[in-house]
């Protein structure tokens, strides 16, 4: 027996030992990364048309309206599996039923996938408002056609708005895997069950990271390296916490500077607060308030007054 031979040896005597969780070896498919990936980059050609997908300069409306249709067709075929996959594989794990296939699983992917497409339009209105965010939030952007081309934290939240669509309408674990390849590409981590209002901007977003339960609202803007994150729970409760708000509520208007972290469920930062960069926040605050790290380390905060003072502070 070659050395090779002995190492596929070891290999399936692992299969066959090891932790089911670890391996999925014939009976059903599971979903495909690549598929998933078709399927975010033709949502994004219909809803970013020109900028991303085939060239459309020139086109007829009966060519573009060929094109969107082939577009959609593409996309009702590939997510529709896709989605399925999904539904049937945790539809498995938590019945135990033995059937390679799944009506039911099939009808539901069938009007997940249809409402999905249905709400393209409103998807577009949503990402018009995050560019307009972006170029009017960004002095060096020289333009929307920038921002569309070019800008990370815009292509996280395209992802995110999508999967956040499918996970609304029932989807299971496709979501994730949207909102996960907008992770590898762009180092922005948003969980697509997190609230996210219009006119969103992130800035550069490395390393940013966004929990499930978060609640951001409207023309919000973050920069690199931010957490909205959850307190940290024992070991062995995590599963308990499942249903709870987890993660901070970021009301309209507020600005957090580069590797701030909020965390904790019940911490809201108050409308038109700014954090600034380095802060760590476990509390709410107050609307209109300024919260800083001096050149100490020390972190302060200046309550915004009604009569437009400040109160300062310390934390």
């Amino acid at each position: 027996m070659s050395e090779l031979e002995k190492v596929v040896g070891s290999i399936l005597a692992s299969y066959e030992s090891g932790p089911r969780s670890l391996h999925h070896i014939g009976g059903y498919e599971l979903p495909q990364q690549t598929e998933v990936q078709k399927c975010v980059e033709t949502t994004r050609a219909l809803l970013l048309p020109g900028f991303v997908g085939a060239p459309l300069a020139g086109a007829s409306p009966d060519a573009i309206r060929s094109y969107v249709l082939e577009r959609l067709q593409e996309l009702q075929v590939t997510l529709r599996l896709q989605v399925y996959r999904g539904l049937h594989h945790r539809s498995k794990l938590m019945t135990g039923h033995r059937a390679l296939d799944c009506t039911r699983c099939a009808d539901s992917a069938e009007g997940i996938t249809a409402r999905f497409l249905a709400s393209l339009p409103e998807l577009r209105a949503s990402l018009a408002a995050d560019v307009e965010a972006a170029y009017d939030g960004d002095p060096a952007a020289t333009g929307t056609d920038e921002v569309i081309f070019c800008y990370p934290g815009l292509y996280a939240i395209t992802c995110y708005r999508m999967a956040n669509r499918l996970l609304r309408e029932g989807s299971t674990v496709i979501p994730r895997m949207m909102t996960e390849i907008a992770h590898e590409k762009t180092g922005i981590d948003i969980h697509p069950g997190a609230t996210v209002g219009k006119s969103f901007f992130i800035d550069h977003g490395t390393g940013i990271v966004i929990g499930g339960t978060t609640v951001i609202g409207e023309r919000v803007r973050i920069y690199q390296g931010v957490t909205l994150g959850a307190l940290s729970v024992p070991q062995g409760k995590a599963r308990a916490a499942e249903t709870k708000k987890r993660h901070p509520t970021i009301e309209d208007e507020v600005i957090i500077y580069a590797n701030a972290t909020i965390l904790g469920g019940g911490t809201v930062i108050g409308r038109g607060a700014i954090i600034g960069g380095n802060c760590w926040v476990t509390t709410s605050v107050e609307p209109g308030a300024r919260i800083t790290v001096d050149e100490c380390g020390t972190q302060a905060v200046a309550e915004a007054r009604g009569n437009g003072g400040v109160r300062a502070g310390q934390r």
